[in-house]
């Protein structure tokens, strides 16, 4: 079984942010980060989308080395 490191489980923290905020914008029009950060994106709001679409890349790295150890 693989053990999450600290970084996978920063990287589904932020995945999960950002598909509660894409949830949110898409059912109710709210944007959640600029809510909390300022409207427009002010810079640690960009801060924070930069990091939740890099969290995203990571996670599909994290998924295809795993997949590829289950298959070993």
């Amino acid at each position: 079984m693989y053990k999450l490191s600290l970084i996978d489980k920063l990287s589904f923290i932020l995945v999960i942010i950002g598909a509660l905020n894409w949830g949110l914008i898409g059912l109710f029009n709210f944007n959640l980060i600029g809510a909390i950060f300022g409207e427009p994106a002010n810079f640690i709001g960009r801060i924070i989308y930069i990091l939740v679409g890099v969290a995203g890349i990571y996670l599909i790295y994290f998924w295809l080395s795993t997949k590829r150890k289950a298959y070993k």
